[in-house]
């Protein structure tokens, strides 16, 4: 049965168009999320940020549900609308420069560097949230990498303080 209108544009969300079916789609999806991301936080501010990050949270599971019907495969590596969640998290633990110096960018390559990390490797919760049925598992172990390296990036605020270059 071919796709509703609906469906397919839906199915296009949840793999951010043609980037989902690029190589590594999962570190294309958050290499846009933190451009996007970045510099909107430079730009406007957190609280922008954080209307998106709902907006897509909210858009996400019916995307995610369209696109797994379609294709029959849950959480396939083209979905790629849960890295824009769990990387716009992590976002959220840095504190907003109003220039991009330095220290800001080196930064943000780093909240880059470990949400992948916690992405890729998925340690526990990670692991333990992708276990959740349908779109929710598929989201939800974003949503846990992206705070475990949220709080690495506090934490080492805590630890070294603000890094200037």
């Amino acid at each position: 049965m071919k796709p509703s209108s609906t469906q397919s544009m839906l199915s296009a969300i949840a793999t951010l168009g043609p980037l989902g079916y690029a190589p590594a789609p999962g570190t294309v999806g958050s290499a846009a999320a933190l451009l996007i991301g970045g510099t909107v936080t430079i730009t406007l501010g957190m609280i922008p940020l954080v209307i998106m990050i709902i907006i897509v949270t909210i858009i996400s599971f019916p995307a995610i549900d369209a696109h797994s019907a379609i294709t029959g495969k849950h959480d396939a590596s083209e979905i790629i609308i849960d890295e824009v969640i769990g990387q716009w998290l992590v976002l959220l633990a840095i504190p907003v420069m109003a220039s991009p110096e330095s220290a800001y960018l080196y930064t943000l390559l780093a909240a880059f560097v470990l949400f992948r990390i916690f992405d890729i490797t998925k340690p526990p919760p990670v692991s333990t949230a992708e276990e959740l049925p349908g779109a929710a598992g598929v989201i939800a172990d974003d949503i846990m990498a992206g705070v475990l390296a949220g709080v690495v990036i506090m934490a080492s605020f805590q630890f070294y303080g603000w890094v200037t270059a």
